[in-house]
């Protein structure tokens, strides 16, 4: 754990902490509020409005009147890219203050924050404000006596509900692509960390985007989050979340309009490693396990390195800092609150107890606050709890295999499907493994690869449909075919 007696810390000026909706801050129907907690401290950070059914009706109704009446869905896509354009800068002239938010709410590294994360963000605005102009329909030659084209048009009213691991990243992801289509929503955050969006929302409003296109409620997933996904005037829901609260997502949306939906959900991912593999490579991927659905937790080793992977890791976890988000010398923060906290030290409690070798950490770390030492367990086996459960904190499970069969057979049996990565020197090796994982992203000698340009989502339990890239603008458009006949034409 380092030292934070001279680390600087940079507080935030939380400025909004009231919903969103129909351009202005305003306060929760009920009055209520709740707390959002600082991980570094486990102290109250501030009180949120706690938005409930009413106050999501009152969203769903300006979104929807914003849809229907507005000027957004019937601006050019060249004047909403604009506009995205605006909000982008923005976000860009801010970039300290919102890291500075998602470090004191989520416990993001403050330093990852201004280089990475916000920078990010701004740059998904600026990818799909460049798409906004480019949403073509096609012309169809009909084999009777008809000719037609299709429109393609903006679903309608977005639900999008977020998680609390990146909680800038998730904002755009859901909510550019929406803009650039020219779809009107309501964004809830993950109710510990909703500050950013907040933040956001405000900053919206800055870039002139019409009031009701975005509007932002806080509050819990039971009350707000299930308000927005049975809602009759909601057109789809874009969800990013566990597994579980997925299936009940889908649940409200067939009980109620039917409205689409796409879910990112859940993933054990596998690193597989082979024999020829650069070790010292390896390890520094293998290393990057943590609170993210895409982490290389189940990382299988072929038994030809595995005892000198296993070494060069325990190495490299003397390098760990655990420290503060604001501390340039931390490259890992505090859990997000402490219900993660206590489901980390389960999963660690659990490995133990079921016989995995603890290599390094399995431990809490500081005198407040929810750090928690990175956590390497050897000797691991499929059958573990650790092996089996998403843990969504620094745990991560080594497991020996003999075969590339063998590791196929093994990374493949999990219920998810999100996520892969394969070392190796070969490539044969590498373009089997690739095309034999059912995951929706696989990455070779390389992992966390993400970029604007490259759609990501899961198979199997790990959800459907496609964040990032053009596929991503495909969740929030419906094609509407137009056919006219054509008469005594001589080329039919």
């Amino acid at each position: 754990m380092a030292d934070h007696s001279e680390t600087h810390v940079k507080m935030p000026n939380i400025k909004f902490t009231k919903l969103f909706i129909n351009g202005e801050f305003v306060d929760s129907i009920s009055g209520k509020t709740f707390e959002t907690i600082d991980p570094r401290t486990g102290e109250v950070l501030a009180r949120v409005a706690e938005g409930g059914k009413e106050d999501v009706d009152l969203a769903v109704k300006a979104a929807r009147n914003a849809f229907d009446h507005g000027p957004w869905p019937r601006m050019s896509g060249a004047q909403r890219g604009r506009i995205m354009m605006k909000f982008a800068d923005l976000v860009d002239q801010n970039v300290e203050e919102l890291a500075a938010l998602d470090a004191v709410d989520a416990g993001k590294l403050y330093h990852w924050g201004t280089m990475v994360d916000i920078p990010d963000s701004s740059a998904t605005l600026r990818y799909y404000a460049g798409a906004a102009d480019k949403i073509h329909g096609a012309t169809l030659k009909m084999s009777r006596e008809f000719q037609a084209y299709t429109l393609r048009e903006p679903i309608g009213v977005v639900g999008h509900i977020t998680p609390w691991n990146f909680p800038s990243n998730m904002f755009f992801t859901k909510v550019a692509p929406a803009l650039a289509a020219g779809c009107t929503m309501i964004v809830k955050p993950a109710e510990q960390t909703p500050l950013s969006a907040l933040y956001y929302a405000h900053l919206a409003k800055l870039a002139c985007i019409p009031d009701g296109v975005i509007n932002v409620v806080t509050g819990f997933g039971p009350t707000a989050g299930a308000a927005i996904s049975s809602h009759m005037d909601v057109d789809k829901i874009s969800f990013t979340g566990s597994t579980e609260v997925g299936r009940k997502i889908m649940q409200a949306a067939a009980v109620s309009n039917l409205k689409v939906v796409s879910l990112e959900l859940g993933g054990k991912s596998p690193l597989i490693i082979l024999d020829d593999a650069d070790v010292d490579k390896a390890a520094d991927l293998a290393i990057s396990a943590g609170e993210i659905c895409v982490a290389g937790s189940r990382v299988f080793v072929q038994e030809g390195i595995y005892d000198k992977l296993v070494k060069k890791l325990a190495e490299k976890a003397k390098d760990w800092v655990v420290g503060d988000p604001f501390d340039p010398r931390a490259r890992y923060g505090p859990q997000v609150d402490k219900r993660q906290y206590d489901k980390i030290l389960s999963h660690i409690e659990s490995g133990k107890s079921e016989g995995a070798t603890l290599l390094t950490g399995g431990k809490p770390c500081g005198n407040k606050g929810y750090y928690i030492e990175p956590t390497i367990f050897t000797e691991v086996k499929d059958h573990m709890r650790i092996a089996r459960e998403e843990i969504f904190g620094p745990v991560m499970s080594l497991m020996k295999f003999k075969t590339t069969e063998e590791a196929i057979q093994r990374a493949n049996s999990t219920i998810y499907g999100l996520a892969a990565g394969i070392v190796t020197k070969d490539l044969d090796t590498a373009n089997t493994v690739s095309r034999s994982i059912r995951a929706g992203i696989i990455w070779i000698n390389c992992y966390f690869a993400f970029d604007g340009d490259c759609p990501y989502g899961g198979y199997k339990m790990s959800g459907f449909g496609r964040d990032l890239g053009m596929e991503a603008l495909e969740k929030y458009l419906v094609t509407k075919s137009v056919a006219t006949p054509i008469y005594n034409s001589p080329w039919l």
